[in-house]
């Protein structure tokens, strides 16, 4: 059965000038080659519910899964555009991330993973988006 290991994640979202840095603590889980972070996120959803978010990286893919307040789905494939969902209890819509860029470095349980990618709101352009995720293993 693969350990799961308690860990910080920074997580740094930047959007033209504007940057978000949140700081949250999860789990990781190596199953063979795939990695799974575990989260909650700080916020409440719009209806006040809690999130919790799935991330699962292998190869050259990284896909965000998030449950409860929001439901939504988005796949990173540098080189690809890949369709998506968000759904909240006020909203819905169809969305597709074109991935520019996608890095990762890994040593045991701490790492970082780099994206750089456009959305797509209904086919049309919303923005351009910069992450990094840094992975650091709880002692």
């Amino acid at each position: 059965m693969p350990e799961t290991k308690p860990v910080s994640l920074v997580l740094t979202s930047r959007q033209g000038t504007e940057e978000t840095v949140q700081h949250l603590r999860g789990d990781i889980v190596r199953r063979s080659d795939t990695l799974y972070i575990r989260y909650e996120e700080p916020e409440p959803g719009p209806d006040g519910a809690k999130t919790r978010t799935m991330m699962k990286i292998s190869g050259n893919e990284l896909k965000i899964m998030r449950h409860g307040g929001v439901e939504a789905e988005q796949t990173f494939r540098s080189g690809c555009r890949v369709p998506g969902f968000y759904r909240s209890p006020f909203t819905r819509f169809s969305l597709s991330t074109d991935t520019l860029k996608l890095e990762s470095r890994w040593d045991g349980a701490a790492g970082q993973v780099v994206w750089q990618y456009d959305l797509y709101v209904f086919e049309e352009l919303s923005g351009r988006f910069e992450l990094s995720l840094h992975i650091q293993e709880d002692v």
